[in-house]
């Protein structure tokens, strides 16, 4: 990797009319076939959430790259036509730093479903 070159942590959440989750879920195995450095995804009938790792010189290469991402894989994985309705582009520093095991203050937050 080019020195100048920072690794950022990318989440990219999409939405749009809802859809069958059986087809949901097959167009995103195509997705992380076709682009394997997704970590996460989670999804319901009418949004889906993205999380990678994505590498650029400035955090701006990072999320014109996110943005692109489901348009550019809409056809050949077999994506919903949703729209980018979130996106979060964080250097690798501030990632790491969120995601200690010793936690910056108490907190009641607990998994959901969308």
């Amino acid at each position: 990797m080019d020195p100048a070159t920072r690794l950022w942590h990318v989440t990219v959440t999409v939405a749009g009319d809802p859809q069958p989750l059986t087809a949901t879920h097959d167009a995103l195995q195509a997705l992380h076939g076709e682009h394997p450095f997704i970590h996460s995804i989670r999804y319901d009938e009418d949004r889906v959430e993205l999380q990678y790792w994505e590498e650029g010189e400035e955090v701006v290469d990072a999320a014109s790259l996110a943005l692109r991402l489901w348009n550019e894989h809409r056809g050949s994985a077999g994506l919903p036509p949703w729209k980018v309705v979130g996106l979060e582009v964080v250097e690798r520093e501030t990632f790491q730093a969120r995601h200690q095991t010793a936690t910056l203050s108490n907190s009641d937050a607990h998994p959901r479903r969308f």
